[in-house]
């Protein structure tokens, strides 16, 4: 195991932070609302930036008024398989992302993926992304508790045989910060869709900002 003053691994969130895949939820999440009729509002789309699927699923029911009696596994089950088509289709990059993946790789540093997102869609976004860049994913059906609690992020420092505060954790939302300053990582945020609270993080505009003795430095 590494010793505590340098970098153990690098911890990656996926959606928005290394690809700019919440686009391609706003897409499904918007035709799902309109399978029922109504329009999602951006509150709520916002509100569901980081947050696990059953979370999203009942802020789409409240947001759009529905009845109890409306299940909301069965939206689970809809969006997902939309956004699997459209997984399909390729995700792009976030600016830098590969880059700084690359670069991380090259010096032989560990690397994780740690999403709330189910991992029969991770497997297709990896695809894309690369499933050879990581040695461990974390995904959000894998884990009892999801962000933000600190359960994945603790989970993934133990699978790649490092502990939390060794490591550097990468997040755009809310909810993925929480859970990784509760683990006790050190945390690079990098907004995408919604607007970062810099308290207890280190904030960057872009990933093209950053490399990997940056990365080591927030550690040191």
């Amino acid at each position: 195991m590494a010793s505590d003053d340098r970098l153990a691994a690098v911890l990656f969130d996926m959606d928005g932070t290394l690809v700019d895949s919440e686009k391609v939820w706003s897409v499904g999440l918007t035709e799902l609302a309109t399978h029922y009729g109504g329009e999602l509002s951006a509150q709520a789309r916002h509100a569901m930036v980081g947050s696990n699927m059953t979370e999203s699923m009942r802020l789409l029911h409240a947001d759009l008024g529905l009845p109890a009696s409306v299940s909301t596994h069965a939206s689970l089950v809809w969006l997902e398989s939309r956004v699997k088509e459209l997984f399909h289709g390729g995700v792009e990059w976030r600016p830098g992302a590969k880059e700084l993946l690359a670069a991380l790789r090259s010096e032989g540093v560990p690397l994780a993926l740690v999403t709330a997102t189910h991992r029969h869609l991770v497997d297709v976004a990896l695809l894309t992304i690369g499933a050879d860049n990581f040695d461990a994913v974390v995904a959000g059906d894998e884990v009892d508790r999801t962000k933000p609690h600190p359960m994945p992020y603790l989970t993934a420092a133990r699978l790649v045989g490092a502990t939390a505060p060794q490591c550097v954790a990468v997040e755009d939302s809310p909810n993925g910060v929480r859970s990784a300053r509760a683990a006790g990582c050190a945390v690079l945020a990098v907004p995408c869709e919604v607007a970062l609270d810099p308290e207890g993080v280190t904030l960057v505009d872009s990933l093209l900002d950053v490399d990997v003795a940056y990365l080591r430095k927030l550690i040191a």
